[in-house]
């Protein structure tokens, strides 16, 4: 669908503003450098305030960076408007004309650009094919569903066939279960358009979901960048850990590579690049401990809760309180709260940072 595939890279781009309050300069990104392959699906990912919109409007160039430069494909586009880059922005608030039925909202771009009658409806067809909407290109915006006007939002962007396509958190207004099937329609389209895609969200689970790549951001900084799996389980710093799904951190110390002592019991862990010898914090994912009446470490059951797929646990070891969970219950033993039981884990399963 795209013109071109075009990847996006910045280098060492800050952004700085005045806090309002105290007058004081801060970094709302500080020295971010990003290369986004053409065609991947790239996500944006932070807590609030951590500079991943702002990333976002400096490619858009609805904000220009302090210092660094992005360059779209191999061109650099810090001094061009946002009308003047090969881009398109699928906005959180659809930003629809409201007087404008679909076609006219999908068309609009492309009668900016001058195109003939015929091309425009031609390409609007298409383009409404691709998301779902054919046949429904009279009907006014105020009669669609949230997840339809999100349609069209994504429409308008793809039919002027962007080299880069923008989202900033463009779900987050819709239910939770339309959320998931969205997410799913909009990573099949940026998949047959074949487009780069760089999206925003605070969502994990979204993340997750949808991307080749997540790029994680914290305080103007960036922490990680790596497939969801590599973000999951080999995460960069505690800070990944505990942003990324759920993490317990348990209080270790490095004895050779691959192993640690946690609590006097020596275990496989991976170490990285760790030395013998140092402190460290073992990353636990809940789904990654084996209960049973003998293992490794022993521990208290405070919290049990039949979750369906799962049986949900907090087991206190030592002075930790661990929440772990047990995943296809029903054929295994169920520990009540003031239990007795040991955890043990598999190869590959812990991970020190």
């Amino acid at each position: 669908m795209a013109k071109e595939k075009k990847g996006v890279r910045l280098e060492h781009i800050s952004k700085i503003y005045k806090d309002p309050k105290t007058g004081k300069d801060f970094y709302a990104v500080k020295d971010a450098n990003l290369e986004i392959e053409p065609g991947s699906f790239v996500t944006l990912l932070g807590p609030s305030g951590c500079g991943k919109t702002t990333t976002l409007r400096m490619i858009a160039g609805f904000e220009s960076p302090d210092e660094g430069e992005i360059y779209l494909g191999n061109e650099p586009i810090n001094a061009l408007t946002p009308n003047k880059r090969d881009t398109a922005m699928v906005f959180q608030s659809y930003a629809l004309l409201p007087h404008y039925n679909i076609f006219d909202n999908v068309a609009y771009g492309l009668k900016l650009r001058k195109m003939d009658k015929e091309t425009i409806k031609r390409k609007v067809t298409d383009i409404l094919g691709l998301v779902g909407l054919e046949g429904m290109e009279n009907r006014m915006t105020n009669q669609l569903s949230g997840g339809q006007q999100q349609r069209v939002a994504l429409a308008r962007a793809l039919v002027i066939e962007p080299g880069v396509l923008l989202f900033d958190e463009p779900l987050s207004n819709l239910d939770a279960k339309l959320r998931v099937s969205m997410r799913t329609e909009i990573r099949r389209i940026q998949q047959e358009a074949g487009i780069t895609a760089v999206y925003v969200t605070h969502d994990q689970s979204e993340a997750m979901a949808i991307s080749d790549k997540v790029i994680i951001m914290n305080g103007g900084i960036v922490e990680q960048i790596s497939t969801p799996q590599e973000a999951y389980y080999y995460p960069n710093n505690k800070f990944v850990a505990d942003f990324i799904g759920e993490a317990n951190f348990l209080s270790g110390k490095v004895k050779a590579q691959d192993r640690v002592e946690i609590g006097g019991q020596e275990i496989s862990c991976a170490t990285g690049n760790l030395s013998s010898g140092a402190d460290c914090s073992i990353v636990l994912r809940p789904e990654g401990a084996i209960l049973g009446d003998n293992g490794v470490l022993k521990g208290s059951v405070k919290y049990s809760c039949f979750m369906g797929a799962y049986q949900d646990y907090h087991i206190l070891v030592g002075d930790t309180l661990l929440k772990i969970q047990e995943y296809n219950p029903k054929n295994k033993k169920i520990y009540s709260v003031g239990d007795e039981v040991f955890l043990s884990f598999e190869d590959n399963t812990l991970y020190a940072l």
